[in-house]
């Protein structure tokens, strides 16, 4: 069932691709449609009918290295995830995309996309992962490039070169994995052979901060963030959603398998590679703030945010603590319907107002009520407020970081979470003040311009999803613990 959950939406991406236009737009959406939520069934009956930790082989690349599949709690928790973003999301696109040109191809790339994420996703070791990991960068590239601008040339470029950089480090690290490791298969612990390890510390401690530092570059961790910021504001708002949602998202699921089903946590505490790893991640969360408060431009603000929020997770699982690990989760899910519901917010306002830059969004909720009431309340789960999501991720984030036991980070750590999360109130929350509370609307009844059904209700459902998440944490926190029992065994207590 796995490889139908794959080939759903490669057979339908390849029929858009391939195939000649689509006279009637209705059919071209609703074909999409179907394809998107047929692929998210297939994806639901794989996690139902697969066994914990049951190999599902594809083919062998070579003698020892199978292309192979495996769903165990990590994969289960991101393939729900990328499902839930990856299908609204697209339902949204149905309304943003009307006025655009090549709809058929974004709509090719898109559920493209979303195959190979799903092989990500189940991968079940290394080198099935890369294939993956690479094949996302090449097909998620278009969606980037959509508009043919200039810019968005160069964007494109940007990213393919820092995905292609990163990839390259992770490849190093590959090696060292299979001529020191037992094995390339993700398994909870670890995989290093400790007969071989004995002499070689430094140099597989170099390899384990390079794959950490190359699947950093997909979750734009400083130095290697400059990609994320260029190429939001040219993508599609519906891509710019996902690709902050998800793909970002991505790089931390390469981190997760490196260190804790590859090198194992236990082989980095307390070395160099961990505290680097705290130092990049908390760099990234202030400069990420910082530059999102200085920005002017909606799309691209909340960009910086993403390079800022993403490593927020990043830190969360440096501590290689049990609840910075439960943190990490809860904020890459949390996160996740935050900032994709943002960036449709931002492309609505987009849409249907012509307006990119923030001054010029005073009265802007009297125009579009609906939708910047979720904005705001969107907004007020990523700075950490209560009752949303974001509280809960970033309260489990600050206990991780105190009680880490890692001297001067369990300081630093929470007073830099702390710091950001001012920022993050300083760059948000004014653009609802001013747009309930500014502009000449204030006297004059405003003409209504709410986006179609089509493109609100995504944005709702993000809402609604991120205030249960807060509100009833309870079951994804269990889930979440379970794993980091088997991952995390000092200082768990339950």
């Amino acid at each position: 069932m796995i490889f139908t959950a794959i080939l759903i939406p490669v057979l339908a991406g390849l029929i858009l691709l391939l195939g000649p236009e689509w006279k009637n737009r209705k059919q071209l959406c609703g074909f999409t449609d179907a394809a998107l939520l047929l692929s998210f069934l297939a994806v639901c009956v794989a996690l139902g009918t697969t066994k914990e930790n049951e190999a599902v082989t594809l083919f062998n690349l070579t003698t020892g290295l199978p292309i192979f599949f495996k769903i165990d709690g990590v994969s289960r928790f991101f393939a729900v995830l990328t499902g839930i973003l990856w299908v609204p999301a697209g339902i949204y696109a149905f309304g943003y995309m009307e006025h655009e040109w090549k709809e058929k191809r974004y709509y090719g790339f898109y559920l493209l996309s979303y195959a190979v994420l799903t092989g990500l996703d189940f991968s079940g070791n290394l080198i099935t992962f890369y294939l993956f990991y690479e094949s996302m960068s090449l097909l998620t590239l278009p969606l980037v490039l959509h508009n043919g601008s200039k810019e968005a040339i160069m964007a494109g470029l940007k990213y393919l070169f820092f995905s292609l950089a990163g990839a390259y480090m992770v490849l190093f690290g590959l090696f060292l994995l299979n001529r020191f490791g037992n094995t390339l298969t993700f398994t909870a612990g670890g995989v290093l052979d400790a007969a071989l390890l004995e002499g070689r510390e430094g140099l597989l401690l170099a390899g384990a901060f390079l794959m950490i530092l190359g699947f950093g570059v997909k979750a734009g961790m400083f130095p290697l963030h400059a990609w994320l910021p260029a190429a939001h504001p040219v993508a599609p708002a519906p891509a710019s959603g996902v690709l902050s949602g998800m793909i970002a998202k991505c790089g931390v699921l390469g981190v997760i398998r490196t260190v804790f089903y590859l090198f194992g946590a236990d082989f980095l505490r307390g070395t160099w590679v961990q505290q680097v790893w705290l130092v990049l991640s908390l760099t990234t969360v202030l400069l990420g703030s910082m530059m999102a408060y200085r920005e002017k431009g909606l799309k691209k603000r909340l960009a910086y945010s993403t390079v800022s929020q993403v490593s927020y997770i990043l830190f969360g699982l440096a501590t290689l603590q049990w609840e910075g690990f439960t943190g990490a989760f809860l904020h890459t899910a949390a996160h996740a319907l935050m900032k994709c519901g943002l960036f449709l917010v931002a492309g609505a306002i987009i849409f249907k107002t012509g307006k990119t830059k923030v001054e010029e969004l005073s009265g802007i909720g009297r125009q579009m009520p609906v939708t910047m009431i979720c904005y705001t309340l969107l907004s007020l789960s990523l700075i950490g407020i209560p009752p949303f999501g974001g509280f809960v991720s970033k309260w489990f984030l600050g206990r991780g970081g105190v009680n880490s036991g890692l001297p001067v980070f369990d300081i630093l750590g929470p007073a830099v979470l702390l710091v950001s999360a001012l920022l993050t109130a300083g760059y948000l929350l004014p653009i609802s003040i001013r747009g309930f509370l500014g502009g000449e609307e204030s006297v004059v009844r405003p003409e209504k311009k709410e986006p179609s059904f089509l493109m609100l209700a995504p944005i709702v459902l993000f809402t609604v999803l991120v205030t249960v998440l807060g509100i009833c944490p309870d079951k994804v926190i269990g889930y979440i613990t379970e794993i980091a029992k088997v991952l995390i065994k000092e200082g768990m207590t339950g």
